[in-house]
Formats: C-alpha cells, structure tokens, sequence
C-alpha cells in the first residue's frame, strides 16, 4: 500500500494498514523535509509511475483537499479496516475509505469512497454516508442518516435517527443534532444551530 500525507492522519492509518499486516511502501508528501514517517520512507511528490499499479489511500484529514486530490491520482485505490473495528458484513464501503481504530459500522450502511470513520466513532444502521465524508473520533451517526459529500461530524458529536445532513456541512465537535441539516451549513451546539453557512466550493 501507498500514501499521500505524511501527517499525522497519515501515522494513524499507516498502524492501522501495519495492524491489519498490510505493509506501507512508501508515502509521498509535497514537503521536500519530509523523510521519513514511523520508519516508513517519504519518496517526496506525488508521481504516477512510482509503483503504478499498487493501491493508494490519501492520508489527508481535510475533506476538501482529499476531494481534489482524488481527482489528480492516477493510482488504484486501497480502502482499510482495523481489527479492531466492527464492521457488518452488509456494510458496503466505496474506494480509499478508511474504517479507524474501534470504530462502529452497522448492517446495511453504505459508506463512500475516500470517507474517513475514525477512531471510536460509531454509523448505525441503514446510513448512506457519502464520498469524502469525515465521521470524527467518537461521533455517533445513529440509524437511517444520510450524510452528502464532504462533510464533517465532528468529534464527539451525536446526530440523531432519520436525519439528512446536506454536502459540505460541518457538525461542530460536542453537537446534538436533532433536525435536518441544509448544505454548506455550520452547526453546533445542543441542541444544534446554524452558526454560519458556507460558500460553496
């Protein structure tokens, strides 16, 4: 497997690839300073000869830019699961999607490509979480949600049943959301409210 990142996102999935026996070749990274990553080489840019036909996960925590780097990658893309996640068997997950350490993904949900559900979070049942979505540590996206493309759930959040959450919000790290949530809005609190809306892309 290959990266793109060398942050600190990137350390995360590189021990959850490394815990699932899934070695790490190399990682690229645009910062000429970047060597090495948990003894894993930085082989510097992005080059789409390097190891061509190797699966590649993008190691970047921000939706925005995962979303526009996928558009230039040439690579196959790998997805990865932690052992120690729990995964139904009737969950379905879209290319260079990553499932994190103790992480919850319930029968019947069908996550995206390039979708990050990170440590300890939990998507219950019957959810459609869509492309470059970000499910931070700890949230808890219960049953029947619909979540559209890129966005975040941010750490620690809980979005109640039945709910759709529109592309390119952000649900506040600590939000209870308990109504719909429009496209490009930024919500927080608890109950949740719209604080902002963004432009979109």
């Amino acid at each position: 497997m290959l990266l793109y990142g060398a942050s600190g996102h990137a350390k995360v999935i590189a021990s959850c690839l490394q815990a699932s026996q899934i070695a790490v070749d190399a990682i690229f990274d645009d910062d000429p300073d970047k060597k090495m990553l948990l003894a894993i080489p930085v082989v510097g840019g992005y080059r789409a000869e390097y190891k061509s036909g190797e699966p590649l996960l993008i190691a970047i925590g921000d939706n925005r830019i995962r979303c526009r780097l996928a558009e230039q990658i040439r690579h196959p893309y790998g997805t990865a699961v932690h052992p120690s996640a729990l995964l139904d068997s009737s969950a379905q997950l879209g290319a260079g999607t990553v499932i994190l350490h103790g992480a919850i993904v319930q029968a019947d949900t069908r996550i995206g490509s390039h979708a990050i559900v990170n440590t300890g979070a939990s998507v219950d049942h019957d959810c459609t979480v869509a492309d470059f979505v970000h499910v931070a540590p700890g949230a808890v996206v219960c049953g029947g949600i619909r979540i559209g493309p890129g966005t975040l759930i941010g750490a620690g959040a809980i979005v109640c049943p039945n709910l759709t959450i529109g592309q390119w919000a952000i649900i506040g790290a600590g939000a209870v959301v308990t109504r719909p949530v429009p496209e490009y809005a930024v919500v927080a609190g608890n109950p949740a409210r719209i604080i902002k809306m963004n432009q979109p892309l």
